[in-house]
């Protein structure tokens, strides 16, 4: 920014943002009536049939070009030493104000919406030793059986058989199959974008990501097939306006179960069992031994696989951005931060317990 008075106003204006936007949070019943409701579609299905039919990501573009400009930014001011500081902080204060802005106008504010078990009917209540160990096991049955359909074989690692461009058409016909029993998951105008900043992303420990401000869903190329369908749906569900990273993971689980397709069931039987497992590992270590070994070994080897890709892609910078992405949440009322991810075992097991009906959407 060279005009220093537009600058500065842009910069006391981040500062009204921020006080509005601490105001309109509290507001979740006009916020899930008519930002959710009404304003977002609009938002989104202007974006997604902008840009959504581009083979390439205009997200990916648009954050190269910020970290351009943002080296270009340091650099400058490394040569002239930050001679004129308040010029430099005015910069950063207009900038962040612009990007405030079209945060919270194209879909920030879904932060602050009605948790999602308000639309299911979930109690969210607290789940038990023996309801965790028991859902596990029933989850590990549905699994094994969907497998030998799949494989003809137990010891059979299972291969995903789509493309990645198939797998998001089919995430598109998974989520029509999810709306007719639950109308409020209405996904239109397709925006699924491979990211060219996969392999950060994979340094990063993200599976993928959403553009709030393109509207497009991006998906990380280098992740395993087997999780593939799963991720693609995660992002979906923050396309379609639900935010919390726990809900987003619930809905890719529903997705992908609602598939009339095996390989999308499975995928996300998979994912949901990870979950699974990894709380009864630290809450019954012997149920989570015993039960694991039900497993069939090419279930096994598909864990296996997952987790050595992640493995190998550690390194010391990933807990930092994950970290900053935490302290992001929590900012936007998302008391866990990147934690909220492991909300999903208490959602899977209310869910499996709630006598469900089919819901229409909260009308405006």
């Amino acid at each position: 920014m060279k005009d220093p008075l537009l600058s500065r106003y842009l910069t006391y204006f981040l500062f009204l943002q921020i006080v509005c936007v601490q105001i309109v949070s509290k507001q979740t019943d006009l916020i899930e009536k008519y930002y959710a409701h009404i304003y977002y579609p609009l938002v989104a299905s202007f974006f997604r049939k902008s840009i959504g039919w581009l083979p390439f990501s205009v997200g990916d573009l648009l954050y190269i070009f910020f970290g351009v400009m943002l080296l270009r930014f340091l650099y400058i001011g490394i040569r002239d030493q930050f001679g004129d500081l308040r010029k430099y902080v005015l910069s950063i204060g207009a900038t962040l104000s612009v990007l405030y802005f079209f945060f919270y106008a194209t879909w920030g504010l879904h932060y602050y919406r009605k948790p999602l078990t308000a639309q299911l009917g979930i109690t969210n209540n607290r789940y038990s030793a023996e309801k965790l160990e028991k859902h596990t096991e029933n989850l590990i049955f549905e699994l094994n059986k969907i497998h030998l359909e799949i494989t003809g074989n137990r010891l059979e690692k299972l291969k995903i058989p789509y493309t990645r461009k198939e797998i998001y058409r089919l995430s598109v016909k998974a989520y029509k199959s999810l709306e007719k029993q639950m109308p409020f998951f209405v996904y239109k105008f397709p925006s699924i974008k491979h990211s060219m900043l996969s392999k950060p992303l994979t340094y990063m420990g993200f599976s993928g990501y959403f553009n709030p401000f393109t509207g497009e869903a991006q998906v990380n190329t280098k992740i395993p097939l087997s999780s593939y369908a799963f991720s693609t749906c995660h992002e979906m569900a923050h396309q379609i306006g639900y935010a919390a990273e726990n809900e987003a993971n619930f809905i890719a689980y529903l997705a992908t179960t609602h598939s009339k397709d095996h390989y999308f069931q499975y995928t996300g039987k998979l994912t949901a069992l990870k979950y699974l497992l990894s709380e009864l590992s630290r809450s019954a270590p012997l149920s989570y031994q015993n039960l694991r070994k039900t497993l069939h070994p090419g279930i096994l080897e598909d864990l296996k696989t997952s987790r050595d890709f992640w493995r190998s892609h550690q390194n010391p910078l990933e807990p930092y951005f994950k970290k900053i992405y935490g302290t992001f949440l929590k900012a936007n009322k998302q008391k866990g931060g990147i934690q909220t991810y492991g909300y999903m075992v208490q959602l899977l097991l209310n869910y499996a317990e709630t006598d469900f009906k089919i819901i229409a959407p909260l009308q405006p």
